[in-house]
């Protein structure tokens, strides 16, 4: 009895503190969270400082992104999205019990992902998309109430996870854009019942679909682009009644595209694009009344659109470029719907062109070049101010162009090209503001052009070749800043040319042949510092070749079929040929350029007819001239025997039967002031670079002449290379290519003095596409060349642009194990760091930056992630008359 009160005193301070800890969270626990919060915090970088209320004294209640139990006070959600973190996820999460949430998606997250995450056995949503994790992606099959698990766009890499059937519970699952080796999706996807979402794209999957996954029978979303899926294209799809969205495209998909299609009638997406897919369009497609994407480019499908898709309600887009459709267009296409862009290009389409396709005023892109569209343009054009880029070339269109047409107020591109359009250019075209290129040639268009051309201050390429233009050239063009091409040629054009065309300083390419254009060849044109092709050939030019055009860096000139007077330059005449001159009858060359000719081109000997007006003068002029014949008379044997002597040391030096010589043997190829003795005095400090065949130096020449580039070329092989060189670089002129000043021999030593240009970088896109980039002090063994097509692997053309704009090689360790250039680029851009920190900084002066960070801008957009956001090579307007230079 005596123990009762003790024992009722001991179960009253029990339930006295039960009733403590329900109402107040143990401090332990909180503690234990606390810390883990921390350390995970830790372990992170914060530049948005989102994590700043994450201190030791406060509860992890109370901190930012973090969700608590309201009864337990535990933690049951971190979420952060898009908030610029980076850093790695520190294992303590494991320590978070409770926790149900886990959502980090686009930030930059690195590092692997804790394996102590399956402790966290309540998760039920783990979102860690758009980050930069790596390594394999643990088992987390144990967590069996996830339902939502979305590890897509990151560096994971190991084998598909095939553990993922497991998670029944799943509704959403997204493991695509990783780096897992080559693999087939697993057939245990289909235990996932509930799955509403499924994201697998860009994963390295081959082979076929497997049929388990038609047996999910709430799936709306099927997302299996990119990837290398063949077999024929699966007719089981229609099982999936709820399906909205189908991404199939970037396979190898063959066959034709089933009746049974037309089933889902919740479908409002359809991409098969870039597949193998052939046969017409089923009937039936065209009752998919939910439809708001349809896109089977590059196949090879046939036949005539269905009708059906004329009625529409809610078609945005629609693209089926590059196949074999022909027939004529459903007349009421885009009537009913709010398209927003179409592309048909590259079919047989023939008929009418449509009326209606931006009867929704919606319309930002219309494509339709490369058809068989004949008549005229619709009126109701007129009034598609929305349009960014109107394409209709390589058809059969007639007739004149709407007024309206050529207002296109945020157009950046309107090309009417290669049709048979007549009329004039309205003056309209002053509304075109953004307007970037306006492409008419190879048409019929007539009457001057207006000059309010010169109002398109965007402008960068005009071309208007092969028409019926007459009048004058406007000076209105002049006003052009941003303009890199044009082209007038082969038209009726007539007058001088205007001056004004000088203060288009970025100008890379102009052609003004074919007209009837007269007057002198304005001076100011040597002021276009750009222009790498110049063609005025077949007018009626007359007067003197501006001694200025020298100072170019032309690859390209035609100056042929006029009426031109005076002397070639002789750096245009080696750069041209006879053939950029020829046809000009009172156009003569220096007879020391003569031999290099084989033409009638006259030579320049004076002025004959000063000569019979003055005949004291004559035999002034005949002694003259038998004293200079006398001079180079001996002047030539000299060289000649001064030749076979140096041939003869040439064929010793490479026998080996002399060991040294006391002189120099000098070979100039410009006008320089060279000092043999500073030649050889090379310091291993002043040491730029090392190729193939030797050593290039930097060296500051004496008196102020400059500095120049000293290559001193390996022994044994370096004559060999020597006039190799001398033939290569002697004579050619070209802005890529470095000056050679000279050349020196002495005993078994080889030396090649060049115009000293440091770390110069340089781009050059032509009409073909083509591009050579030059790094360093160019010799032939360290020129590459690309060739752009539209079969061209743009990734590669992206990657070669990031060498070239960053100055940092392709692969190295400091990206970190098993990353490239690329990674490491766009490591620093997703940090939101100046972009102008990625540019190379030993190139990247304040006049070039513009330039670069365009290169730049390209080359990212090649190597994106998305193939399908990469430049399409068919279009190419991003790559045509690219410019970039850069030196220091």
């Amino acid at each position: 009895m005596a123990k009762t009160p003790v024992h009722s005193l001991q179960f009253i301070s029990t339930v006295i503190c039960l009733l403590s800890l329900s109402s107040f969270p143990p401090s332990l626990s909180l503690n234990v969270e606390t810390q883990a919060l921390l350390d995970f915090k830790s372990q992170l970088k914060d530049p948005l400082n989102v994590l700043g209320s994450w201190k030791e004294s406060e509860s992890p209640c109370e901190f930012s992104g973090i969700t608590c139990d309201p009864l337990s006070g535990k933690v049951t959600a971190i979420s952060f999205d898009n908030q610029s973190l980076s850093g790695v996820i520190s294992p303590s999460i494991s320590a978070l019990e409770s926790l149900m949430t886990l959502w980090l998606p686009s930030n930059a997250i690195s590092g692997k992902l804790p394996d102590g995450l399956i402790n966290c056995s309540k998760l039920k949503r783990l979102n860690l998309t758009g980050n930069k994790m790596v390594g394999v992606i643990p088992d987390l099959s144990s967590l069996r109430s996830l339902e939502i698990l979305d590890l897509s766009e990151n560096y994971f890499s190991g084998r598909f996870p095939t553990w993922v059937g497991n998670l029944t519970e799943l509704l959403a699952l997204g493991l695509g854009m990783n780096e897992y080796h080559v693999g087939e999706i697993p057939e245990s996807i289909g235990n996932l019942k509930n799955l509403t979402w499924l994201f697998l794209a860009d994963s390295y999957l081959r082979g076929e679909i497997p049929e388990s996954i038609f047996e999910l029978e709430n799936l709306q979303t099927l997302d299996l682009s990119r990837n290398k899926i063949s077999g024929q294209f699966p007719k089981s799809i229609s099982k999936l009644r709820k399906l909205t969205k189908i991404e199939l495209f970037y396979n190898n998909l063959t066959g034709e595209i089933p009746p049974e299609l037309a089933n889902l009638t919740l479908l409002q997406e359809f991409d098969v694009s870039s597949n193998q897919l052939y046969g017409k369009l089923p009937e039936g497609i065209g009752s998919l009344k939910s439809l708001t994407v349809f896109q089977g480019y590059q196949n090879n499908f046939s036949g005539e659109i269905p009708a059906g898709f004329g009625e529409m309600r809610h078609l945005i887009g629609f693209s089926l470029y590059q196949n074999n459709f022909s027939g004529e267009f459903p007349a009421n296409f885009g009537r009913f719907s709010p398209l927003y862009s179409i592309d048909i290009s590259e079919n047989q389409f023939s008929g009418s062109f449509p009326r209606f396709l931006c009867e929704s005023k919606q319309l930002q892109f219309l494509l339709a070049l490369g058809n068989r569209f004949s008549g005229e343009l619709p009126d109701s054009y007129a009034e598609c101010k929305s349009l960014r880029r109107f394409r209709v070339n390589k058809n059969n269109l007639t007739g004149k162009i709407p007024e309206g047409v050529w207002a296109m107020p945020i157009a950046s591109i309107i090309d009417f090209s290669d049709n048979d359009f007549t009329g004039e250019v309205s003056p309209k075209i002053r509304l075109s503001t953004i307007l970037n290129q306006l492409i008419l040639q190879n048409n019929r268009f007539s009457g001057q052009l207006p000059s309010e051309l010169g109002k398109l201050m965007n402008l960068e390429k005009l071309y208007l070749n092969n028409n019926n233009f007459s009048g004058v050239i406007p000076s209105d063009i002049g006003s052009l800043q941003q303009l890199s091409s044009l082209h007038l040629e082969e038209n009726s054009l007539t007058g001088s040319i205007p001056s004004d065309l000088g203060n288009c300083a970025r100008v890379v390419d102009l052609n003004l042949a074919s007209n009837s254009l007269s007057g002198r060849i304005p001076s100011s044109i040597s002021l276009m510092s750009s222009l790498n092709s110049l063609d005025f050939s077949r007018n009626k030019l007359t007067g003197l070749i501006p001694e200025g055009l020298e100072k170019l860096k032309l690859s390209s000139i035609d100056l042929s079929e006029n009426q031109l007077s005076g002397r070639v330059p002789s750096v245009l005449l080696t750069m041209g040929g006879d053939r950029a001159f020829v046809g000009n009858n009172e156009l003569c060359v220096d007879e020391s350029s003569k031999t290099i000719t084989k033409s009638g081109i006259n030579v320049c000997l004076g002025r004959q007819d000063q000569e019979k007006k003055f005949g004291d003068k004559l035999v002034l002029f005949s002694i003259i001239a038998c004293v200079l014949v006398f001079v180079l008379t001996g002047m030539l044997l000299l060289s000649y025997r001064n030749f076979k002597n140096g041939q003869a040391e040439m064929k010793n030096d490479l026998e080996g039967k002399k060991e040294g010589d006391p002189s120099w043997k000098i070979s100039s190829f410009h006008q320089l002031d060279i000092d043999s003795d500073e030649i050889c005095d090379l310091e291993e400090d002043n040491l730029i670079g090392s190729g193939g065949t030797g050593k290039v130096y930097r060296l500051d020449l004496k008196k102020n002449r400059g500095a120049v580039a000293v290559k001193k070329l390996w022994k044994g092989d370096g004559l060999r290379f020597l006039e190799a060189e001398m033939e290569i670089l002697g004579k050619i002129r070209h802005r890529n290519i470095l000056k050679l000043y000279a050349s020196l021999l002495k005993g078994g030593s080889s030396f090649l003095v060049f115009e000293y240009m440091p770390n110069e970088i340089s781009l050059k896109g032509c009409d073909n596409s083509s591009f050579t980039g030059t790094h360093g002090y160019i010799a032939p063994e360290m020129a590459y060349t690309i060739k752009v097509t539209e079969k061209s692997d743009v990734y590669s053309f992206g990657v070669v642009l990031l060498e070239l704009v960053t100055g940092k090689k392709p692969i190295d360790e400091a990206y970190g194990e098993g990353k490239d250039i690329v990674y490491w680029v766009l490591n620093h851009l997703n940090d939101r760091e100046n972009i102008l920190e990625v540019l190379d900084e030993e190139v990247a002066s304040e006049s070039v930056r513009e330039d670069m960070v365009k290169v730049l801008k390209i080359a990212v957009l090649c190597t994106t992630k998305l193939p399908n956001l990469r430049p399409n090579m068919r279009e190419r307007q991003s790559f045509h008359y690219l410019s970039f230079e850069a030196r220091t």
